[in-house]
């Protein structure tokens, strides 16, 4: 028996059967499979703007092998639009939202499998935990990269807008230009156009084996994403008769195989909270720990925006994550036999695979750096873990000393940075920014942007409780855990006391003593979050950074 025969089936089903009609059935609908289709469109995200267009792509596909789709909505906002004002408080939260919403949908619905259509941010995790949650006949078709920009015969995308800002500050960039470039970084619709947090985990949606080939990759406008939607449309019931379920496929070697691309791509610092939040959803527990040793043996083979001149379109020529795994299976890094929605596994998906531009996926023993593009610090300012994409700091900056300056928020710290008050060998602490203190753990690209804007950026580290966005570059340490909020160490970091940061030996420190850091610590207040709604329910029951940011809730 099918779940959707609890809709279709027998004497007792005439009501949901009129229902149906109602909605356009026809008698012989009645018993095809029914696929639900969690689709993310919205008109506030540039990445999703698209997707009104893509799910008939994908409806097409489920019809063509003889399936029936039916289309519900989530709810997604675009980080770049809430970054630097309360709004950001909303994002992460929101990855919360949208896998209940999809978990009591599909639950009040019994669908027979899903089709899922993400593309920005907190909506690709927030629907790979509900995939997981639910455990149904999944497959993920993601809406696709937006084309990198031109400006001045340059590449250039959304974090450079950001960075321009620094400049324009700093008298480095006049109105003209600064308007000519905000024209010209964002031409086309899809999810920003570098390796940040979206394109990442669109990423490693299929490094994971959720996703069709290419579906993290191929640009929104390109004819190949509809074609690609409409495969996947026509694969769910393939992978609906091989009843293979996302818990089949996200196994503990599946995490490793996105963890070793994550490093080999030098992804989004994101990923160390959303990949341990759906590993654990998953039944699977993963660990910083386990990012750092995954780090240590994978080198980072592409330099791509923010930090490097290629663009997800460039990945995407030279070959895509197919080609990115074929380098780490031809040397022992990826899990051959893990399984994919292809119905192939991992190793045979390698294999086929191409690389097309070596200066783009570089070769093993000529890498873009020997370890990964994420690197996990601890230390007495994070005893639980810190995290910075190490591979996009500039050399000078992978080790340094420097006098903290402390701000209990992102305004307060912004305010500074701006007026001039930051200044070469700084280091910024920005606290009470996490998931319990924000509450909702901030994005801090406006103030790491503009510090690179305006010089500074081989100089100044920035360090936080809060997060970065997948934009960021320069020495940003984020998910400091203990936060602030909990009684961690950076909650007691005075002006003037000396931060240690090592990169590649993975410390961060602040130079006190133990005795210093515990009598400071007996004289910090309980923190309290002034906030309301859903933020307040949000707070009460999150967990740390370093465990995600994930819910915990009393048995």
């Amino acid at each position: 028996m099918s779940r959707s025969d609890n809709l279709t089936q027998g004497a007792a089903r005439a009501p949901h059967r009129s229902l149906l009609n109602a909605l356009g059935f026809v008698d012989e609908e009645m018993g095809r499979p029914i696929i639900g289709i969690a689709n993310s469109f919205n008109e506030i995200v540039p990445g999703h703007k698209g997707l009104k267009e893509l799910v008939q792509s994908v409806k097409d596909g489920i019809r063509n092998a003889g399936g029936v789709p039916i289309e519900f909505n989530t709810i997604g906002i675009c980080d770049g639009l809430a970054m630097n004002h309360v709004g950001m408080k909303y994002s992460l939260v929101t990855r919360n939202i949208i896998a209940d919403s999809i978990e009591a949908t599909a639950m009040a619905t019994p669908f027979d499998a899903m089709v899922f259509i993400p593309n920005c941010d907190k909506v690709v995790p927030g629907m790979l935990i509900a995939a997981a949650r639910l455990n149904l006949p999944s497959i993920f078709v993601s809406g696709g990269a937006m084309l990198a920009g031109v400006h001045h015969g340059k590449k250039v995308g959304l974090s450079d807008v950001f960075e321009a800002v620094g400049k324009h500050q700093t008298g480095q960039m006049d109105d003209a230009e600064l308007h000519e470039i905000e024209q010209d970084a964002c031409p086309t619709c899809g999810s920003c156009s570098g390796m940040y947090t979206a394109n990442t985990m669109n990423c490693l949606t299929e490094a994971l084996g959720m996703g069709l080939p290419g579906n993290g990759t191929i640009p929104a406008v390109y004819s190949a994403r509809q074609r690609l939607a409409k495969s996947a449309g026509q694969q769910i019931l393939k992978v609906l008769q091989a009843d293979l379920r996302p818990k089949d496929i996200m196994t503990r070697q599946a995490f490793e195989n996105a963890v070793a691309v994550d490093m080999a791509l030098g992804g989004s610092s994101n990923t160390a909270l959303h990949l341990p939040a759906i590993a654990h959803e998953a039944g699977v527990e993963l660990t910083l720990d386990d990012f750092n040793e995954i780090a240590q043996k994978t080198p980072q083979l592409s330099k791509l925006s923010p930090s490097g001149k290629y663009f997800i379109e460039d990945l995407d020529a030279a070959g895509g994550i197919p080609a990115v795994m074929q380098r780490l299976a031809e040397n022992g890094r990826l899990h051959r036999d893990a399984k994919s929605v292809t119905l192939h596994n991992q190793g045979d998906i390698a294999e086929l695979a191409v690389v097309k531009d070596q200066d783009v996926i570089h070769p093993w023993n000529n890498p873009v750096q020997a370890t990964g593009g994420i690197s996990v610090l601890k230390g007495n300012l994070a005893i639980d873990g810190s995290v910075v994409k190490s591979g996009a700091v500039d050399p000078k900056m992978l080790v340094h000393s420097g006098p903290a300056k402390c701000f209990n928020s992102e305004e307060e710290a912004c305010e500074a940075i701006m007026g001039g008050k930051i200044v070469k060998g700084d280091v910024v602490v920005i606290r009470y920014e996490g998931p319990k203190g924000g509450p909702g753990m901030r994005e801090m690209l406006t103030p790491t942007s503009v510090i690179t804007g305006m010089g500074l950026g081989d100089s100044v580290a920035l360090i936080t409780d809060g997060r970065f966005s997948g934009a960021t570059r320069g020495a940003s340490i984020g998910h400091v855990s203990p936060e602030a909020a909990a009684g961690g160490t950076i909650a007691i970091v005075q002006d003037g006391d000396i931060i240690n940061i090592d990169i590649p030996n993975g410390k961060l420190e602040v130079q006190l003593s133990d005795q210093e850091i515990a009598d400071r610590k007996a004289k910090l207040k309980p923190y309290k979050a002034n906030v309301t709604g859903y933020l307040k329910k949000y707070a009460m029951h999150v967990s740390s950074a370093a465990q995600g940011a994930i819910e915990i809730l009393e048995d």
